[in-house]
């Protein structure tokens, strides 16, 4: 009886190491043709990288179908790929850019045996009990790693008022000079009820906003901007983009001055865009995001 035990366990074990193997080796192979395929994305939008509404180099696109929404941002940060690479690939260091963002109310990393989650919460723009607000399981996933690309994936099945298969994937590649082209997506499915959701969202306190996309001119040739739902994912792939990009300069200072450093970053960088994303003064959202950072340590 024992020997069989023994003999079926060796078999599983023998048949999980392949699988790892496997899915080792198709990444591996994958990685060159990925990285290959960025490197052609950031040759053809060279001209739009330098020369663009936001005055950095980068491109915000959105696509909004009946069932889904997407963001996507392609930006050069000015950091070596070690370093973002670096920065970026631990569990932990995603929690420290997803609490920059507005709504994020709190983030756990749980490593565990099988998976890596991060228990986000998200809420509303102003401080908020836990018990109140939703929270988002993402599985965390290093897709590839190697000397100049790497791809990191976010995804939950579930997410808050009817939306579901949440997915925030960043793919870098490394570029000359000690910077690094990225790749943000941002997207989340929709169902009825998250559509009267937002519709009614967009109707009340949301009314007025706008995302990036220029969709036409006034008479007097300022720019119309794109509305509705296509305009609040643009808005919140443009938030996480910074919080990355804010959690990369802080990232070079001693530890016990990045927490400040992120956030008074974040901030600079939103209010450069008022017409889209200003919600608060620079002293509401330090307070609240300083009290939800002690929460987060506190809960941990």
């Amino acid at each position: 009886m024992h020997e069989r035990f023994w003999s079926r366990s060796l078999a599983c074990l023998r048949c999980l190491l392949l699988a790892v193997a496997a899915a080792m080796a198709c990444a591996a192979w994958a990685a060159p043709e990925a990285a290959a395929t960025l490197r052609e994305k950031y040759a053809s939008l060279g001209e739009q990288l330098q020369k663009n509404q936001f005055s950095r180099p980068l491109v915000l696109d959105s696509v909004e179908t009946p069932e889904r929404l997407t963001g996507d941002i392609y930006a050069i940060v000015e950091f070596p790929f070690g370093a973002v690479r670096a920065g970026l690939s631990s569990p932990d260091h995603w929690c420290d850019v997803m609490i920059l963002h507005i709504n994020t109310k709190y983030c756990h990393a749980v490593v565990g045996p099988s998976a890596t989650t991060l228990r986000v919460n998200i809420g509303k723009k102003t401080p908020e009990d836990l018990a109140h607000v939703a929270r988002i399981v993402f599985n965390y996933d290093i897709g590839a790693s190697t000397p100049d690309y790497f791809d990191i994936v976010l995804g939950a099945k579930d997410g808050p008022l009817g939306t579901s298969d949440y997915r925030i994937r960043l793919e870098a590649v490394a570029l000359p000079n000690a910077k690094t082209f990225l790749h943000l997506t941002y997207s989340y499915s929709v169902s009825l009820i998250s559509k009267v959701a937002m519709q009614t969202y967009l109707g009340t306190i949301g009314r007025g906003k706008v995302g990036f996309t220029v969709v036409g001119r006034q008479a007097n040739g300022q720019p119309i901007y794109i509305e509705g739902v296509r305009g609040l994912v643009e808005r919140n792939t443009m938030r996480y983009y910074l919080a990355i990009n804010s959690f990369l300069e802080a990232d070079r200072l001693a530890p016990a001055a990045q927490l400040e450093k992120r956030l008074q970053s974040w901030f600079t960088a939103v209010e450069r865009y008022p017409r889209q994303l200003h919600e608060m003064d620079r002293t509401a959202y330090l307070g609240m995001k300083r009290a939800e950072n002690l929460r987060q340590q506190t809960l941990q």
